[in-house]
């Protein structure tokens, strides 16, 4: 097993720790074969490297855990599940075109089908997230330059 350990490849794990600070991801984890690699981080700790050999048959991975939102926001969103805009994809949303500029959408505000709601940056690429119906906005359950995972509750429309 020593010998596996040497034959780990660093600029792969260096690709890992890159690929956090540039998304501002926490964790990241590969497999291939039977190596394992999982990078992760703290809150302003660098990242580290952990690697592990998966028996032959590997478990599927556990699912990160996530941050609840608040009992009031969970009841929101489950009474409104109906009318909530969900992320398309993992990365991080913002509000607004810009940082000076003002938000695309207010609580209270009338949208229109198709219109511009928020960014979601993945991949240093921003996808536009367009409204998908015609209504007025009744709730923002995320912050400006929050992570979001697929299928998050991002506002809702009524």
């Amino acid at each position: 097993m020593a010998d596996k350990k040497s034959s780990i490849d660093q600029d792969l794990v260096r690709d890992l720790a890159n690929i956090l600070t540039e998304t501002d991801l926490t964790e990241i984890e590969i497999e291939q074969d039977d190596l394992r690699i999982r990078v992760s981080r703290g809150g302003g700790q660098p990242p580290q490297a952990i690697a592990a050999y998966a028996p032959a048959p590997a478990a599927p991975a556990a699912p990160a855990p996530s941050i609840a939102p608040s009992p009031e926001t969970a009841a929101d969103v489950a009474s409104n599940a109906n009318n909530a805009v969900s992320s398309p994809m993992v990365g991080t949303a913002y509000l607004s075109p810009s940082p000076e500029a003002a938000a695309f959408v207010e609580v209270g505000q009338s949208v229109t089908e198709g219109q511009t709601v928020m960014i979601i940056e993945a991949m240093k690429t921003m996808n536009q997230i367009p409204a998908p119906r015609a209504g007025k906005v009744t709730a923002i359950l995320v912050e400006d330059a929050q992570p979001v995972e697929y299928g998050e509750p991002l506002l809702v429309i009524e």
